[in-house]
């Protein structure tokens, strides 16, 4: 075999590789799964660096830095492959920044934040939302509206949780003052704080039941948007579901108007690529939203694993809690937790069970 025909075979084999497409993009979410060396240079480099590209001939893939210098090669000076990496340092910072929030009694300014984990406010602002997809107040304001729901919690029975009074409650969650917080409970809650306490007493939830290609769907609206898309093999077993969120919320049969929206969600199941321009009513922990987005932004047609949402999110280990916000979510396929897998590409536990996670994959691979 001749040199030409070698390098011809060996350029072959790295270009039909996965991990090249994320070496020509400069992926910085690939750092750290994987490292390329150069066979001309000797050095071996991360996904993301930015020194020229090298020839596909001459490039070799390793699952770590010790197989990457076991070959003989040396990391590279620009990327530092052997180093934690600039992302790994902002998402070190970030949880960091998020740990003191959590932690405080009173919000703490964006100068207070940026000084205590060594950034820049500029820089310390715009990494945050790119890692959590929320600001430091708002992430700040889910931290403080999760406390209150905690503090206003109530059982299957519609007792309260805690004692003291729904004031003494706001007041410790964190707001100033009761007229800054019922500016915004709907919002916040969904209802009024007695309502919530009281397990959702005198909060109207429409809900109707249809068919779709995947079984039983329900479709459950608030006020304030879509709070709840449930799909099943028993229609009355979706029902169920649905009171015990809100065991004494009063749950109205959807009219002819409300099937129309039904109608609207069962076509996002058969045609994923339409989407679904809707409200929604999202409640959950700061932790679960920030999951929740970062579902929501994964296009339809792709999947990421619970180890990638977790680096998205600047918390690279909290994969198992990632998982466990994916099994709290209410709204099936508008955010759509389907698209998120194993490590190794193979489909995991899905709330509505495997075979329909795996046809909602299939439709939109199709699509």
């Amino acid at each position: 075999m001749n040199a030409s025909t070698k390098n011809a075979q060996l350029a072959a084999a790295t270009v039909s590789d996965p991990r090249w497409a994320s070496v020509m993009a400069r992926d910085a979410k690939a750092d750290g799964t994987f490292y390329y060396s150069v066979g001309t240079t000797g050095v071996y480099c991360r996904p993301s660096c930015a020194a020229r590209l090298a020839r596909p001939e001459n490039v070799r893939f390793h699952a770590s830095c010790a197989d990457a210098e076991r070959a003989g090669f040396r990391p590279c000076k620009r990327c530092k492959p052997d180093q934690v990496s600039l992302a790994e340092q902002y998402a070190a910072k970030v949880t960091e920044a998020c740990r003191i929030i959590e932690a405080s009694d009173t919000v703490p300014t964006l100068d207070e934040l940026a000084a205590r984990v060594g950034v820049s406010r500029f820089h310390f602002h715009r990494v945050f939302k790119q890692l959590t997809g929320l600001t430091p107040r708002a992430y700040a304001a889910a931290q403080r509206d999760q406390r209150l729901r905690q503090e206003l919690g109530s059982d299957e029975h519609g007792r309260s949780r805690r004692s003291g009074s729904i004031t003494e409650a706001i007041f410790d969650a964190g707001y100033n003052s009761n007229a800054r917080f019922y500016e915004k409970s709907n919002a916040v809650l969904g209802m009024t704080p007695t309502n919530y306490r009281a397990g959702g007493a005198n909060t109207e939830i429409r809900f109707a039941i249809g068919e779709c290609s995947l079984g039983a769907i329900l479709v459950a609206q608030s006020e304030r948007g879509v709070c709840a898309i449930l799909l099943g093999d028993d229609p009355d077993a979706l029902a169920r579901d649905l009171q015990d969120r809100f065991p004494r919320a009063n749950l109205i049969g959807g009219d002819r108007n409300f099937e129309q929206l039904v109608a609207r969600v069962v076509g996002l199941v058969e045609a994923p690529q339409l989407g679904l321009d809707l409200p929604l009513d999202v409640r959950g922990t700061a932790f679960q939203q920030r999951v929740w987005q970062a579902l929501r932004e994964i296009p339809a047609g792709q999947t990421a694993s619970y180890t990638e949402i977790a680096r998205r999110i600047g918390s690279p280990k909290s994969v198992r809690a990632v998982a466990q916000a994916c099994a709290a979510n209410m709204l099936a396929i508008a955010i759509p937790c389907h698209r998120v897998v194993r490590h190794d590409g193979a489909l995991s536990g899905y709330r509505w069970g495997v075979e329909r996670k795996r046809a909602l994959l299939d439709k939109e691979a199709q699509a």
